[in-house]
């Protein structure tokens, strides 16, 4: 079970980081500061890629879990501020306004990452 929750995390990751990249600096719709955003999809593919092929475990997943919970704190900034800019978090493909759905999908993944760890 944990094996699959590591590859179900790592292929969200890769293709996050894969669709930031394709979207060019359009994705940050939520005005990270560019030294921070620059290098998100980069530690985005690599931790997907450790995870879906099993390297170093379990330190792969204990990064996807913290970078969860730091998207999940920006997330809920900008709601509680009544901020709804689209997300971009999956780049051109999420084109929704900012919502609580959001926030609900990092915490599927967050447990799945969690699973991973038990695994």
């Amino acid at each position: 079970m944990g094996r699959a929750a590591a590859v179900l995390v790592g292929a969200a990751f890769v293709i996050a980081g894969a669709s930031k990249l394709a979207a060019g600096r359009g994705w940050n719709q939520l005005r990270v500061p560019g030294w921070l955003a620059r290098p998100v999809p980069f530690v985005e593919l690599v931790v997907g890629a450790l995870l879906i092929v099993g390297v170093a475990s379990p330190w792969p997943a204990v990064a996807a879990l913290v970078l969860l919970v730091a998207f999940s704190v920006l997330l809920a900034v900008h709601l509680a501020a009544g901020s709804h800019p689209p997300c971009a978090c999956f780049g051109a493909w999420s084109a929704k306004p900012l919502s609580w759905h959001h926030l609900a999908r990092n915490g599927l993944l967050a447990a799945l990452a969690v699973v991973a760890l038990a695994g």
